[in-house]
C-alpha cells in the first residue's frame, strides 16, 4: 500500500460520520458501473463482506474479488471477515488490497494476536461485535484497534431489520472510548437506514454501514446515501 494512499484513508477517519455502502446488496453484475456510482454519490469507503457458510449461514467474497474491486477504485476498502479462523486469510485479503480488515470477536481464540498480525500487515484494525455478546467481552481490547463494529442484526444476510436494544450496547461502548486516545471509532451495520441512522448516531456510532437502503432506494444509488447523509445533519452523540 503506498503512503499516499494509507494517508487518505487515515484522512477519512477524520471526518465526523462515514458512509459505508455493503457492496453484497449490490447488482454484482454491474459491478464497474456500480462502483462509479458509488464515487459519483459521495460514500467513504465500501464495505465487503466475506461469510464462509460456517460462521455465518451465507457464502460471499473471497481475495479475488476483494482484487477486483480495488482494480477499479481508490475508496477504501473495508473488508469485514465473517468467518471462523479469520487469522488464516488476514495476509492474503490485505494483499489483495483491503484497507481495513474487521474480525468477528467469537470467531477469534487469540483476538489480541489477530489485532497484532492486522496491525502488522498496515491496515486499519476492526473488531466486530454480534447482538448477542456483551460489551464486557471487548473491554480488553478497545485500545488496540480503530474501530469497532456492532451488528445490528444478526449477521449472515442483507435486509435484516434493526435491532432496537443495540442502541444501549452502542452507548456502553461510546462511554468506555471515552477515555482512550486516539479514540477508536464505532461502527454499526444491520438495518441501517434514514429512520435509524439517527437513533444509532445519537448512542454514538459514527460509521454507518447500509446496503438496503441505498442500493434499492426507489430514487438510485445517490439519493439513498444523500437521505443516510441528511439524516445525520445536526445529529450529536449523547
Amino acid at each position: 500500500m503506498s503512503i499516499q494512499f494509507y494517508t487518505g484513508i487515515i484522512a477519512g477517519m477524520s471526518k465526523k460520520y462515514l458512509i459505508v455502502p455493503s457492496i453484497l446488496g449490490a447488482d454484482l453484475t454491474r459491478i464497474g458501473d456500480v462502483v462509479l456510482e458509488l464515487e459519483n454519490a459521495g460514500i467513504d469507503w465500501i464495505q465487503i463482506d466475506v461469510m464462509d457458510g460456517h460462521f455465518v449461514p451465507n457464502i460471499t467474497f473471497g481475495p479475488s474479488f476483494v482484487e477486483a474491486v480495488r482494480r477499479i477504485t481508490n475508496l477504501p476498502l473495508d473488508v469485514h471477515l465473517m468467518i471462523q479462523n479469520p487469522d488464516r486469510y488476514l495476509e492474503v485479503f490485505a494483499d489483495a488490497g483491503a484497507s481495513s480488515l474487521t474480525v468477528h470477536i467469537e470467531a477469534c481464540p487469540d483476538v489480541q494476536h489477530t489485532i497484532t498480525t492486522i496491525r502488522e500487515l498496515g491496515v486499519r484494525v476492526g473488531v466486530a461485535v454480534n447482538p448477542e455478546t456483551p460489551v464486557s467481552a471487548l473491554t480488553d481490547i478497545l485500545s488496540l484497534v480503530d474501530l469497532i463494529l456492532v451488528m445490528t442484526v444478526n449477521p449472515g444476510f442483507a435486509g435484516q431489520t434493526f435491532i432496537p436494544s443495540s442502541l444501549s450496547k452502542i452507548q456502553q461502548i461510546h462511554s468506555l472510548l471515552a477515555e482512550i486516545e486516539p479514540r477508536p471509532r464505532i461502527q454499526v451495520d444491520g438495518g441501517i437506514t434514514a429512520e435509524t441512522a439517527p437513533s444509532a448516531a445519537s448512542a454514538g456510532a459514527d460509521i454507518f454501514v447500509a446496503a438496503s437502503a441505498i442500493f434499492k432506494h426507489p430514487e438510485g444509488i445517490k439519493a439513498g446515501v444523500e437521505s443516510i447523509k441528511n439524516s445525520l445533519v445536526g445529529i450529536k452523540a449523547i
